[in-house]
């Protein structure tokens, strides 16, 4: 089975009018689909106005207590119904899962780690152990679209679990791919693709393949919160995904292309 999974996250998730641009262009692509979608800004919107400090680290937000019960609020339910109601809009059938809705997204807790010399506890964060491709592709089979929230479940604690969103999709396409589905990834943000030129919206990368990544970030024209989403797309190849597309909102047949060498 042919399978296009999109994760879309940043401005687009908070602005509704590239939203409903984005579900536009996602429910015109052909043959099966899963979408993966973010929401940290409006998380944090919500955890300011309930008196709860967002900490960041290298990008990556501390999941205290308080901030698990404000993620999962957003992404498992303002923001995972929101897309819903848009898609049912436009006919088609789709359903919001978390990692624990039929135990889809296993995951453990991230260990403290080593950062600039100190050790620093994430919270709950979780590492992605396995997706069951198998529960997905009979909702896809169903003709029912799943929207996946970056929410992990640990089996053993009985949690959710924060997870990054670009993790979460290459972790699913991953899986279908390896259970002998045709899978593309594609991430989808307000940016036309990877550019050459921070400043230059039109300088986009065509093509990038592990090898030239490399070079790329060694020459620090790939850099910042682009580094760990080429990462992702790099594992997601190795792991049997096809292609992945890193694009516009507006425009997803467009864009970056990584691939194999």
């Amino acid at each position: 089975m042919k399978i296009t999974v999109v994760k879309v996250g940043g401005a687009v998730v908070e602005d509704p009018l590239s939203l409903e641009e984005l579900l536009g262009e996602f429910c015109s692509l052909p043959g099966a689909k899963v979408l993966v979608h973010g929401g940290g800004r409006t998380a944090t919107k919500v955890a300011s106005s309930l008196g709860i400090t967002t900490e960041m680290i290298e990008g990556r937000r501390v999941t205290s207590a308080q901030m698990l019960e404000v993620v999962t609020m957003v992404y498992g339910g303002l923001v995972a119904k929101k897309i819903v109601s848009s898609l049912a809009k436009r006919g088609m059938k789709a359903i919001s899962l978390t990692g624990a809705d039929m135990c889809a997204v296993k995951a453990h807790r991230r260990p403290p780690v080593e950062i600039a010399g100190k050790m620093v506890d994430f919270g709950f964060v979780g590492d992605i152990d396995s997706v069951d491709a198998d529960s997905l592709v009979s909702l896809i089979k169903e003709g029912t679209v799943p929207v996946m929230a970056p929410l992990s479940f640990d089996p053993q604690g009985g949690t959710l679990l924060n997870t990054n969103a670009d993790t979460m999709a290459g972790a699913v396409a991953s899986a279908l791919a390896k259970a002998g589905n045709e899978v593309s990834l594609v991430y989808c943000f307000e940016k036309k693709g990877v550019l050459s030129d921070p400043d230059d919206e039109d300088s986009v990368i065509k093509r990038i393949t592990p090898a030239s990544f490399v070079s790329l970030k060694q020459e620090g024209v790939v850099s910042g919160g682009m580094v760990p989403k080429i990462q992702n797309a790099v594992l997601a190849l190795e792991s049997g995904v096809k292609k992945v597309l890193v694009t516009s909102h507006k425009d997803i047949p467009g864009g970056t292309v990584i691939e194999r060498d």
